[in-house]
């Protein structure tokens, strides 16, 4: 089942108000008393969204043994439906203006034949949805850990991520928030009692000749500092090349991180547009370091990340600090125990996190000016370098 078995891709969601001390029975049979399927969908208007027991698309079994797993709830939920193609909608649109209109001396139709024709475009539309030949079916993994207070959503954030919430929120009677790196940075600021520093950070200017500015994919309606991302896959390629790839983590474990496989970057003024690089090691290639010494940021970089001997491999977004691609060593004598798998998943979110937070630390504090100067300083010395071998 999808979280058990395989790579992992995921977005995270904390979960406030669910009063239980751990899952159980009734928790169970509040996911049966929503199952999917259990409503058809015949209306282009209807959409519904029901639990699965994870293992298919059609599976609608649940049980304790199977979805309750070392303090989580593994499922997944279902989303249907009936939506006509919208190429099909202006065919048939099309057809009916063409059968309409035929007659017309001008041979374009008037605004009462356009009326009717949408009028019967509409009932079609109706009709056809009726018969379930346009139904769609949409599988989503999730993950719940109680521990952690975290909800994994296997699948991208947006419609289908926000009928999820919504069903898991009136079921459960909880309340779910999107993890981002703003966010994290904000919970992190909480806990360590600065939250005006971190209210009043500013995009940092890491090119000596380019201003500060908006980031032009920042949510102008979000509070959260998500450019922080940007910014500590910045710092953590500056740090991995001139520093160590170790980095010592709050809780005084280590992490050994290498960046590798993609880089994404994007100029966040919005003028230079956009950049990915695949390779083995993108950020030695020099085309990696032009596109940041143009002011680009990181928005995803694949890395591999070591910590108490456990190996990760995944993708990182740096905004929203999704996380796709993951896979999970394990040492081949070992057994696969679900439960393994389970706290894998956990030391992954919480590696990340921590990494994150090490950066906050430094970014809150009065070292940060020192590594703005670095960071300047290997771009323009890198700019230099270049500019000789040329």
């Amino acid at each position: 089942m999808p979280f058990l078995a395989g790579s992992l891709s995921f977005e995270r969601f904390s979960v406030d108000g669910f009063e239980s001390p751990s899952f159980g029975d009734e928790h169970i049979e509040m996911l049966q008393q929503h199952i999917a399927g259990k409503i058809e969908t015949s209306s282009t208007e209807n959409v519904h969204v029901g639990y699965l027991g994870g293992a298919h698309l059609f599976d609608q079994d649940f049980d304790l043994t199977k979805n309750l797993i070392h303090d989580a709830v593994h499922c997944g939920i279902r989303i249907d439906t009936n939506e006509i193609p919208s190429p099909i909608r202006k065919a048939w649109l099309q057809m009916e203006l063409a059968g309409l209109s035929k007659d017309n001396p001008s041979g374009t139709p008037t605004k009462s034949q356009r009326k009717e024709a949408k009028e019967a475009v509409e009932q079609r539309c109706e009709a056809e949805a009726a018969t379930g030949k346009y139904r769609k079916m949409q599988q989503f993994p999730i993950l719940w850990d109680l521990r952690q207070s975290l909800l994994y959503f296997g699948g991208s954030v947006g419609t289908a991520s926000g009928h999820c919430a919504d069903l898991l929120e009136r079921t459960f009677e909880i309340e779910l928030r999107r993890i981002s790196a703003g966010s994290i940075a904000k919970q992190w600021a909480t806990n360590m009692d600065l939250v005006a520093e971190v209210d009043d950070l500013m995009p940092s200017n890491f090119i000596s000749n380019l201003g500060h500015g908006e980031v032009a994919w920042a949510n102008a309606d979000s509070p959260a500092p998500d450019f922080l991302g940007n910014e500590f896959l910045l710092w953590l390629w500056w740090k991995l090349e001139n520093e160590s790839d170790t980095i010592l983590l709050p809780d005084e474990s280590e992490v050994t991180v290498m960046l590798n496989k993609t880089l994404s970057l994007e100029c966040p003024r919005g003028e230079s547009g956009k950049e990915t690089i695949s390779a083995e090691s993108p950020i030695k290639l020099p085309e990696a370091m032009q596109a940041v010494r143009s002011g680009k940021l990181p928005r995803k970089a694949g890395m591999t990340i070591v910590r108490d001997g456990q190996q990760f491999d995944l993708v990182l977004q740096a905004e929203s600090f999704a996380i796709s691609g993951a896979k999970i060593h394990r040492n081949e004598d070992d057994d696969a125990e679900v439960e393994d798998r389970i706290d894998a998943i956990r030391k992954l979110s919480e590696t990340v996190d921590l990494m994150f937070h090490s950066f906050c630390g430094r970014r809150t504090g009065k070292s940060w000016s020192k590594d703005l100067v670095g960071i300047s300083q290997w771009l323009a010395s890198s700019d230099q370098r270049n500019a000789k071998a040329a």
